[in-house]
């Protein structure tokens, strides 16, 4: 069981909080919760594992216990790598606040796999499986899956999380989509999280020869994906994360300005929290 460097401030700072509209609150690496005037709290990617060194050694703290959250509607995952579908970070959550988990199919193997409910109490009928296209509601929000490009998952998905306050969307770990343009115009996006990072020599995961690694957007990619989907707010995440693929987002300004989108660069740390 990971231990929170942070206690328990983080999870008591949203119980607390009262948003006019939608608050949102970056987790590090790529995990989010939201949550909206009338209560409605969603997570997206929460992770507090450390990695699995020396291949993944995690470079940021670890901001809260998941035995600390003590209310979630539902949580969401994008795709089934490890820093997103973990039974350590999100079956607690699951199992104490009877929160819905929705994930593609490729996800929920995972679950499956590592069978969580054999070590937490989750009902089958938590276990929910999405795909391209689905529409969900979930307390105040609604949810559209759309597709995404993560050539290093075997099914991603995106999520549009639309709310009265503005619209936030989740790209998981998705470099720029063929859908992304269709996704900008169906939707008015206000703030998205796109992954970046760097390229650096990552311990390959057989043979443990460090190889050159690219996880994650590089600064033209992120900045193509952000003019797709015509977002008012780039929030950048995952540069914080892995040593050897951290990355600083703020060279962004430099990518971003001849562009009509993103309008803003939103830079966020651990811990940050951003109003819709």
């Amino acid at each position: 069981m990971t231990t929170s460097d942070w206690g328990d401030w983080l999870p008591r700072e949203i119980a607390d909080a009262d948003p006019d509209g939608v608050d949102a609150w970056y987790l590090g690496c790529n995990g989010f919760v939201l949550k909206a005037s009338d209560g409605t709290t969603v997570l997206v990617d929460p992770y507090v594992g450390t990695g699995s060194p020396p291949r993944t050694i995690r470079m940021i703290p670890v901001p809260f216990d998941p035995d600390d959250v003590e209310h979630a509607d539902a949580v969401f995952a994008t795709h089934e790598h490890t820093d997103h579908v973990d039974e350590g970070s999100q079956a607690p959550i699951l199992e104490a606040t009877g929160a819905d988990y929705y994930a593609p199919d490729d996800s929920l193997d995972v679950v499956a796999e590592e069978d969580w409910q054999a070590d937490y109490d989750i009902g089958d009928d938590q276990l929910v499986e999405v795909a391209e296209g689905d529409t969900l509601d979930v307390g105040s929000f609604t949810v559209h899956v759309v597709e995404t490009d993560d050539a290093d998952a075997t099914h991603p998905v995106g999520y549009v999380f639309e709310h009265d306050a503005g619209t936030f969307f989740h790209a998981g770990d998705s470099k720029p989509s063929d859908s992304f343009s269709d996704v900008g115009e169906r939707f008015d996006i206000d703030a998205a999280a796109l992954a970046f990072g760097t390229v650096g020599n990552v311990p390959d995961k057989e043979t443990g020869v460090p190889a050159r690694t690219r996880w994650y957007n590089d600064e033209n990619q992120i900045i193509e994906c952000a003019s797709d989907l015509r977002v008012d707010r780039l929030v950048p995440t995952h540069y914080d994360m892995w040593k050897g693929l951290t990355a600083d987002p703020t060279v962004l300004h430099h990518h971003a300005k001849s562009f009509a989108y993103p309008r803003d660069l939103e830079i966020v740390e651990i811990g940050d929290r951003i109003t819709l």
